[in-house]
């Protein structure tokens, strides 16, 4: 965008380092998937060991003049690092290489900007992108940090390193202030269907554990789906119908990720508010995954840093089709679902999965008998608007016998009304 490069293509070295520094470190296979989701063509994979990453170039001299050798060797065009990188030390190993360097944000950057789809999600990669460029703008303009000069060319005293930080900024502002208009929307949509006693119901998991497959299955919707990370990033709602509950909003959400950029928690913000005002959590796991107990935590992680830690979630354990295991729900002590066992690509075990949810979703639901006289027909309607009565039979003497299920909040708004039913 701003910056005189050399042309970057598809063709990719990565590079890996073991760091003695890092407490959790980045998972070189996955690294080369979200390469691979990139479009990118991975040609070498470069790996070593460091006590702490080298403050000029992160790698050390001599395993920088072994990734040179690959980027000459291949005629490789880029230079991906699995870690993240300063600002500087961006700009000294682009200077050192000759070609361009992505580290592991960027990359994730790149890839949501090719998934974004709706005006709202490309706003959010976009601020994010912003963001993220600001700190490395500089490296563009070092042939530009005097002031413009000769006939012609005096301007009002302004660098043109400062005049892209001013738009820049610019940018950032008004993007964040039509994000800020879309969350407003989004609130307001929550709010209506708070009124109207529906449930909110996200699913949530790790990248490519399979969300967006479990919620065409459920939804029969056509969400795009494939076996990619970052399939996802718009988020999409639909309304399902449980039985013994009734309609219960289905959000399919963006995917978490090991050290998901901060920049990107903070762009996505509106988004992720679906997950964090949700009454229950579906978190999809991948259950084939060899690190799925990772995964798990990372999610973990990643609720707890958008304030969704505290919601009640159902772990769901798809991908069961790779397994020799049988779909089922494990429950607590208490009887209570925890664990649902399916496949969302055949299909096997989803029937429990709502059955589950309808389980938490309708704890919070009075089932009652109600016996009303001829005189309490208001209270008959009113029951029958909200989609409570479940059957009716009358007695000879004109009792309406109801039996009826509904959220609590609206029973105790009704029987404030009175006048009190027969039970």
């Amino acid at each position: 965008m701003f910056f005189d490069r050399p042309e970057s293509g598809e063709r990719a070295v990565l590079v890996h380092l073991n760091l003695a520094s890092e407490a959790e470190r980045e998972d070189p296979r996955e690294f080369e998937e979200l390469v691979l989701s990139a479009g990118g063509d991975p040609v070498a994979y470069v790996m070593g060991q460091r006590d702490v990453p080298h403050s000029r170039t992160f790698v050390g001299k001599g395993k920088l003049e072994e990734i040179a050798a690959e980027v000459a060797a291949l005629d490789a065009e880029v230079v991906m690092f699995n870690h993240a990188l300063s600002p500087s030390q961006e700009r000294n190993l682009e200077r050192e290489l000759k070609c361009r360097v992505l580290d592991r944000t960027g990359l994730i950057l790149d890839i949501f900007a090719q998934r974004a789809r709706t005006h709202e999600g490309k706003l959010q990669v976009e601020l994010a992108q912003l963001q993220h460029m600001s700190t490395r703008l500089v490296r563009g303009w070092t042939h530009l940090e005097r002031q413009k000069g000769g006939i012609g060319l005096r301007g009002p005293g302004e660098t043109q390193l400062e005049t892209d930080r001013r738009l820049l900024r610019a940018r950032i502002k008004s993007i964040t202030a039509r994000l800020e208009k879309v969350q407003r929307q989004r609130d307001q949509g929550r709010r209506s269907r708070r009124r109207a006693e529906m449930p909110t119901v996200s699913l949530v998991g790790y990248t490519n554990a399979g969300k967006s497959t479990l919620f065409n299955r459920l939804t029969e919707a056509e969400v795009y789906a494939a076996d990619q990370l970052f399939a996802t990033l718009d988020p999409t709602l639909r309304r399902l119908q449980l039985e013994q509950v009734g309609p219960v909003v289905l959000a399919d959400t963006v995917g978490f990720i090991a050290h998901l950029p901060h920049k990107l928690v903070e762009a996505f913000k509106a988004t992720l508010e679906e997950t964090r005002n949700a009454d229950l959590l579906l978190h999809v796991i991948d259950a084939a995954s060899e690190e799925r107990e990772d995964n798990i935590h990372q999610v973990e992680d990643v609720l707890e840093e958008i304030g969704a830690s505290d919601i009640p979630r159902l772990q769901v354990f798809n991908k069961l089709d790779l397994l020799e295991q049988p779909a089922r729900i494990d429950r607590d002590e208490a009887g209570r679902p925890q664990r649902v066992w399916l496949s969302a690509v055949t299909g096997e075990g989803c029937g429990l999965l709502l059955e589950a949810v309808a389980e938490l979703v309708g704890e919070d639901m009075v089932q009652e008998e109600l016996s009303l006289l001829p005189d309490q027909g208001g209270l008959r309607a009113a029951l029958y608007r909200m989609g409570a009565v479940q059957s009716e039979a009358y007695g000879d003497d004109g009792v309406a016998h109801l039996h009826v299920r509904l959220p609590r909040s609206d029973w105790n708004r009704l029987m404030k009304k009175g006048p009190e039913p027969l039970f």
